[in-house]
């Protein structure tokens, strides 16, 4: 199997010991990006949506130093602080996916690094 380290400066440089993704084979798995601007490393204003519109654009500089595309991904998983911010998050996310949009979990957790209101990981192909 090949297994491969992606790292962009498109996306903020990982909190801990994780890689912003791994490209194994044709397949890529995205740690959860949070709404953080990757040049100041802080969350982006706005809330829950300002902060899935950076955590999505965040995915897909990942995504693309994989060799791959938002267009490409089979499955995420939102983790939500607030179950309350659903139908914000879901009308963000709904413009990154507008036709055939992957499969997708979403979980309301205790809390979020940095006190987030929204993380998002992904899995595509290449």
């Amino acid at each position: 199997m090949d297994r491969q380290a992606i790292s962009t400066n498109n996306a903020p440089q990982a909190l801990g010991p994780y890689s912003q993704g791994i490209r194994a084979d044709d397949l890529i798995f995205c740690a959860g990006q949070l709404g953080l601007d990757p040049a100041s490393g802080k969350l982006v204003d706005g809330g829950v949506e300002a902060q899935t519109r950076r955590a999505l654009q965040n995915l897909a500089g990942v995504l693309f130093a994989g060799g791959s595309s938002l267009n490409n991904v089979v499955k995420t998983t939102v983790f939500l602080a607030n179950m309350d911010d659903f139908q914000k998050m879901n009308a963000v996310y709904a413009e990154f996916f507008p036709t055939a949009p992957p499969a997708r979990s979403t979980i309301q957790v205790a809390r979020l690094p940095r006190d987030a209101a929204v993380e998002i990981e992904a899995i595509a192909i290449r």
